[in-house]
């Protein structure tokens, strides 16, 4: 019965023990697995994590870098801007510093003229002052002359009582033959003593007159002190090395001859180093040509297109620079008004030379010399001023239009309404009309002063330009000739003419014609060559 209930309930143990054992080994298996599964998936996420990680430090590296390549670029950035800062202000401080230079100049010169002016002041003081103390010298003669004169006439007086009392006594004549006898013979002594009183008065005067002229003269000469100006008839142009010079001469030479076409100078270009020479018997072609290469060398494009653009601006230059001149010598002679087109002309003279000598510094010195003699002759000083230096205006245009330069002159003034005491002036400055006015004596007088002295001319330069001049009016005198250009000193001329008018074949014969005309009234040494060019030029614009 025991064993009965024993049993059964020993089954039922072992077999609750045996399941929970079993239970618990499929738990521990299902456990195990389900780690190894969290494991797993922990270590993916850690990968995971990892890889962000490393995503996340590249990406933050690759920001750093590209700010830390920001920052050096605006460093670079910086750096350049506080350069080009510093070359603009340098820039700047130079031209500043340049111009307060030229300014310090120009006041200097000015002091020079107000400290001449002040000089020129106290010498006319210093003169009056001789002058004043002269004049009461001689009103102290005169005084005492008086004097003396009174008291002769007081001894006369007595003198002719005593005759008179004599006559009486001595002839017993009457009164009235007494008187007439005692006057005739006090009037022989009269006469005889008022002509030797004005002979003396006249030997005075006439020596006082000649030695204030020539005081006014030197005076005149000491306040103008011009300078000796040598003239020359080529410009030399620097180049900065020899390979410039290939760039000028250009492919077959085309540069030089486009050159020389567009300015009428001669280009020579010869084995001294690093300067080419311009020659020509113009001064203003001279100097656009000289302006015009220095512009080229500075550019560096050196081509025929190229060559007349900067001949052109040039050209401008000098004209502006004409006018600037023409302003400057009214300015230095005190002279406020003048029509603009007249100072143009007068700039003009700038480049114009008589004799060697510059006709502007030349007119300025005669106007200087007229007023200086005017103001000590008590004449119209600013009058005496304007007609010298107007005095040689035609000079200006002569080799444009006929006529002599006094008749050009004459028109000149007259066209802008010049005074006409100052035409007059002009007009009889080399006698070809009468003199109306002191003013025209002393604008002769100071233009022979200027151009007699010491080293102001030299005749050989002007006969050069003058058969120079008559070589390109001989040229330009036909039909159909646009422009004309003496060249090598004077042994060859070139002539453009105008394609339209003048064909290939007849240019052949107008080079015969000049020559001919050439030969047959001028005087020259060696040869002359007449080269005819005629060129045609068609320009299109693509747009």
């Amino acid at each position: 019965m025991i064993n009965t209930i024993l049993i059964p309930a020993l089954v039922a143990i072992v077999s609750i023990v045996v399941g929970s054992g079993i239970g618990y080994s499929i738990r521990k298996n299902i456990w195990e697995k389900n780690a190894q599964n969290a494991q797993q998936d922990a270590d993916h996420i850690l990968a995971e994590a990892k890889s962000q990680v490393a995503a996340a430090k590249a990406e933050v590296n690759a920001q750093k870098q590209a700010a830390e390549a920001i920052k050096q670029a605006a460093e670079n950035t910086k750096k350049e801007k506080i350069l080009e800062a510093q070359e603009e202000i340098h820039d700047f401080k130079q031209k500043t510093e340049d111009e307060l230079n030229v300014k310090r100049d120009e006041i200097a010169r000015q002091h020079n003229r107000l400290q001449q002016r002040e000089d020129t002041l106290d010498h006319k003081n210093s003169l009056l002052d001789e002058r004043e103390a002269g004049l009461t010298q001689k009103e102290d003669k005169l005084k005492q002359q008086k004097a003396d004169l009174d008291q002769k006439l007081s001894d006369a007086d007595e003198l002719v009582e005593k005759r008179k009392q004599k006559l009486y006594e001595v002839a017993s004549l009457d009164k009235e033959k007494a008187k007439e006898l005692v006057l005739n013979n006090l009037s022989d002594e009269l006469v005889k003593e008022r002509a030797e009183m004005i002979r003396n008065s006249n030997e005075e005067v006439q020596a006082k007159a000649d030695h204030f002229a020539h005081q006014v003269i030197v005076d005149a000469i000491q306040s103008s002190a011009a300078d000796t100006v040598a003239e020359t008839t080529v410009s030399v142009v620097d180049l900065p090395n020899e390979e410039m010079k290939g760039r000028i001469i250009g492919r077959e030479g085309r540069n030089i001859r486009s050159f020389e076409a567009l300015t009428g100078i001669d280009l020579i270009i010869d084995d001294t180093p690093k300067v080419v020479t311009l020659s020509g018997f113009d001064p203003i072609r001279r100097e656009i040509a000289k302006r015009a290469m220095e512009r080229l060398i500075k550019d560096g494009r050196i081509h025929p297109a190229r060559i007349e653009e900067m001949v052109d601006k040039a050209r401008k230059e000098v004209n502006d620079d004409i006018y600037e001149a023409g302003e400057s010598a009214l300015m230095e002679l005190g002279i406020h008004r003048m029509n603009p087109e007249l100072v143009k002309v007068l700039g003009r003279l700038k480049y114009r030379t008589s004799y060697g000598q510059n006709v502007l510094a030349h007119s300025i010195e005669v106007g200087k010399l007229a007023g200086t003699m005017a103001a000590e002759l008590g004449l119209d000083e600013k009058l005496a001023v304007r007609a010298g230096l107007l005095h040689d205006i035609g000079k200006a245009i002569d080799h444009d239009i006929e006529g002599s330069h006094v008749e050009i002159g004459v028109e000149l003034t007259r066209k802008y309404h010049e005074p006409d005491l100052v035409i007059n002036a002009i007009a009889a400055h080399h006698g070809d009309v009468p003199k109306l006015s002191y003013i025209a004596e002393l604008v002769v007088a100071a233009d022979t002063l200027s151009s007699a002295r010491p080293g102001a001319r030299s005749e050989s330069l002007e006969n050069y330009i003058r058969r120079l001049t008559e070589l390109e009016k001989i040229a330009k005198s036909y039909q159909g000739v646009k422009q004309a250009y003496a060249i090598q000193a004077g042994r060859e001329v070139r002539v453009m003419v105008e394609p339209d008018e003048i064909s290939d074949d007849r240019t052949t014969i107008l080079a015969r014609d000049i020559r001919n005309q050439v030969e047959k009234e001028l005087d020259y040494p060696g040869n002359i060559k007449i080269t005819v060019i005629r060129e045609k030029r068609v320009v299109a614009i693509a747009k």
